[in-house]
C-alpha cells in the first residue's frame, strides 16, 4: 500500500533502515529497478491518468486556479516524459563512490574523497504528482531513502505513483521503505517530519512561500529550499529585437506556472520604442495582464498596461500576468534584478561580449543566461535526468537539484600503522 497510516517516527524509522541497504547497493541493481519503473508508467498509464482524473475533478471543484490545475495535470505526453526522465537518470553516472580527490600525506596516510549517499531525503511538495518519481527516481539512484509527503490535492495521483515506485523496488529485491508516502495533510505532520533528527537526514521543500515559512518556523534538520522564482529577462541596448521578443514571449507564456517563467520584463531605454510596441502586443494578445512603470505606459501604443505598484516587482506571479520596466543602463537592471528576484533564473538579451559578462558576474541567480529563455532551468534539460528542485541557497547545493546534489563526501583513510604523536 502506497499511502502510509503510520506515524511520521515509524515511517522515517523504516526509512533510515532502508537507506543503510541502499548505500550498499551497485548500480546494475539501482537500474534495472528504474527501468523497470519506466515500463510501469508506461504500461499503467490509463490507470494513473484514471487516478489523476479524480484529483483534476475534486481540485476544480475546491476552485484551484488555473495554475495549479496545469501543474497537477498528467497527460499521455507529460506521462511519457516522466518515463524518460527515468531512464536517463539510469543511464547516468553513478555518484555514489566517485573519487572527488585524493592524495598521500607525508606520513604515509592515503586519503581518498568520495560521493555517498546523504540517507534519508524528505521531499515536501505541492500539486505536482511527477514530483513523485523525479525524488523517488533521483533518490533511488543516488543511493537515498525518500520519504514524499505531496499535497491533498494530488493524493490520488500520488499514491498511484508511490505503489508503482513500491512495486518496482520490491521485483527488484531491494526495501520497500526506500519509498515512503506520507498522507499531505496537517501542518502538525508536517512540523513532526521537520523534526526527525537523527532519521531525516535532509528535507527539500518544492511550494511556494508559505510552506517555506512553516518549515523555517518548525525545521530542526537541514532544510534545502526549492525556491519560488521571481525571474527576469533583460533586453540590453544593443540586443537583436527579434531574438529578444522571443525570449520574452517564450519566458513568460510557454508555461506560466513554474518557478523558472519570467515575471518581469526589463528593457534598456535606447531600444524601448523600438521593441515594446510589438512585444506587448504579442502577450496581450496570448492572453498576458500587463502592468508596467511610466515609460512602458508610453510605448504600449494601443494595450492597456496598468500602473506597476512596488509589490508587483517582488511577485511571483505563476500566471499570465507581467510587468515591465524600462531601464537606463546594464548597471540598473542588475540592481533591479538583485534587489528584486530569488535568485533563481535571469537572462539577458545582448550581442555584446562585455554585456554579458557583466550581467553573468553582477547578478546573483542560480542560473544566468545570455541570449535564451529562463525556461531551460530544469534538471531534464540540463541533462540530469529530473530534477527534485532548484536551489536558490549557496549551501549545499545551487541550481537544479540532481544527482550529485543528493550526495555528500566522505574521507578514506588508509595508514600501515601510523599513530598521531
Amino acid at each position: 500500500m502506497a499511502t502510509v497510516t503510520r506515524s511520521v517516527r515509524e515511517v522515517c524509522e523504516e526509512a533510515k533502515a532502508a537507506s543503510h541497504v541502499l548505500a550498499r547497493v551497485g548500480r546494475e541493481a539501482k537500474d534495472a529497478c528504474l527501468k523497470d519503473l519506466a515500463e510501469r508508467l508506461e504500461g499503467r498509464s490509463a490507470e494513473l491518468l484514471e487516478a489523476n482524473r479524480a484529483d483534476l475533478e475534486a481540485g476544480r471543484e475546491e476552485g484551484l486556479n488555473d495554475a495549479l490545475i496545469d501543474r497537477l495535470t498528467l497527460t499521455e505526453e507529460r506521462i511519457s516524459e516522466m518515463a524518460a526522465g527515468v531512464r536517463e537518470i539510469a543511464g547516468l553516472e553513478d555518484p555514489v563512490g566517485e573519487l572527488v580527490e585524493s592524495w598521500t600525506l607525508e606520513n604515509g596516510l592515503r586519503v581518498r574523497k568520495e560521493r555517498v549517499p546523504i540517507g534519508v531525503v524528505a521531499i515536501v511538495y505541492e500539486a505536482r504528482p511527477n514530483v513523485t518519481i523525479d525524488a523517488a527516481a533521483l533518490c533511488l539512484k543516488s543511493g537515498n531513502a525518500a520519504v514524499l509527503r505531496g499535497s491533498s490535492s494530488a493524493e490520488t495521483s500520488n499514491a498511484f505513483l508511490a505503489g508503482l515506485v513500491r512495486e518496482a523496488l520490491a521485483a527488484a529485491e531491494l526495501p520497500e521503505a526506500a519509498t515512503c508516502l506520507l498522507e499531505g495533510r496537517g501542518h502538525e505532520q508536517l512540523r513532526e517530519l521537520a523534526t526527525q533528527e537523527g532519521l531525516v537526514d535532509l528535507i527539500i521543500p518544492r511550494g511556494g512561500e508559505g510552506l517555506k515559512r512553516a518549515l523555517k518556523e518548525a525545521a530542526t534538520v537541514p532544510v534545502m529550499y526549492a525556491a519560488a522564482g521571481n525571474c527576469h529577462v533583460y533586453v540590453h541596448e544593443d540586443a537583436d529585437l527579434s531574438m529578444a521578443q522571443r525570449i520574452a514571449y517564450n519566458a513568460k507564456v510557454q508555461r506560466p506556472g513554474v518557478c523558472n517563467s519570467a515575471e518581469t520584463l526589463l528593457v534598456h531605454r535606447k531600444v524601448a520604442s523600438a521593441l515594446l510596441p510589438a512585444a506587448i502586443q504579442e502577450l496581450a494578445d496570448a492572453g498576458v495582464e500587463l502592468v508596467g512603470d511610466e515609460r512602458t505606459r508610453e510605448n504600449a501604443g494601443s494595450v492597456r498596461v496598468g500602473v506597476a505598484t512596488p509589490e508587483d516587482w517582488d511577485t511571483e506571479y505563476l500566471g499570465m500576468k507581467m510587468a515591465i520596466a524600462v531601464v537606463d543602463s546594464l548597471a540598473e537592471a542588475i540592481e533591479h534584478i538583485n534587489t528584486h528576484g530569488t535568485g533563481h533564473s535571469e537572462a539577458i538579451v545582448t550581442s555584446s561580449e562585455e554585456a554579458a559578462e557583466g550581467f553573468t558576474g553582477g547578478v546573483d541567480a542560480a542560473a544566468v543566461y545570455v541570449n535564451a529563455s529562463t525556461r531551460f532551468t530544469d534538471g531534464y534539460e540540463f541533462g540530469m535526468g529530473a530534477e527534485i528542485g532548484n536551489s536558490t541557497q549557496k549551501l549545499h547545493a545551487r541550481g537544479p537539484i540532481g544527482l550529485r546534489e543528493l550526495t555528500t563526501t566522505k574521507y578514506i583513510v588508509h595508514g600501515s600503522g601510523q599513530i598521531r604523536e
